[in-house]
């Protein structure tokens, strides 16, 4: 028997789960804009508090491991690996993009391809594609989308679109007669109990001292021009 924590802070979303092996005890969420420092640790105390779960009685603690906002990583993983080693308990990382996936296909139930959209900046999203099986197809990519790049999704039979990057993208990829669109997927530690406990019985764990955030891309910092 494991009981797990799932953290969940890549986006705006601040999510917490905890699980009994593939099932969920408790779920809570708040996507109020990033709330998370604020949030975090009352959720994961409520967690504990409402299960009747001691601290103590975690086996593992799981955290959504990015793409995504720089900031959100930074407060899920600290907050992740401070309770990994405090416990002495085993960290356990889960691919933000993958969670998405996740929630979209126990959403559809359908046999198709899932392309997750996290926003960045202007027209650019965070992104991979899974099949129904939530085995990634290419690799994590930082993509522009315009026309030519749409161009990579015309080989999938069917392909459905979701996330916060895809309504910014929507009228393009519309253009593609294979595409699909769902609403209203966000990360959510509750998507992550399955993953997670997969890679609890593979004993596939992460250093708490040196593991770090996806980001994906270089977080820059831009000094104001009346810094001296």
């Amino acid at each position: 028997m494991a009981y797990i924590l799932h953290i969940e802070t890549a986006t705006t979303v601040c999510s917490v789960a905890l699980s009994q092996n593939e099932k969920t005890l408790f779920v809570k969420e708040l996507d109020e804009g990033f709330t998370h420092a604020e949030n975090l640790h009352l959720f994961i105390q409520e967690a504990l508090s409402k299960t009747g779960i001691e601290s103590k009685d975690l086996n593992a603690i799981s955290v959504s491991k990015g793409p995504g906002s720089y900031t959100g990583l930074r407060i899920g993983v600290s907050s992740a690996k401070g309770l990994a080693y405090a416990l002495n308990i085993p960290l356990i990382s889960v691919d933000t993009l993958q969670i998405m996936a996740a929630m979209a296909y126990d959403t559809m139930k359908e046999k198709a391809f899932y392309c997750p959209m996290i926003d960045a900046r202007r027209m650019e999203i965070y992104t991979n594609v899974y099949d129904q099986d939530l085995k990634a197809q290419s690799e994590i990519q930082a993509l522009i989308v315009d026309e030519n790049s749409i161009d990579t999704f015309k080989k999938y039979p069917k392909i459905c679109f979701f996330g916060d990057g895809m309504p910014k993208c929507k009228t393009l990829l519309s253009t593609l007669t294979n595409a699909h669109f769902i609403e209203d997927i966000k990360p959510s530690a509750a998507s992550m109990v399955k993953l997670a406990h997969a890679k609890f019985v593979s004993k596939s764990f992460e250093d708490v001292a040196y593991f770090e955030p996806f980001y994906l891309k270089d977080f820059m910092i831009t000094k104001s021009k009346s810094a001296k």
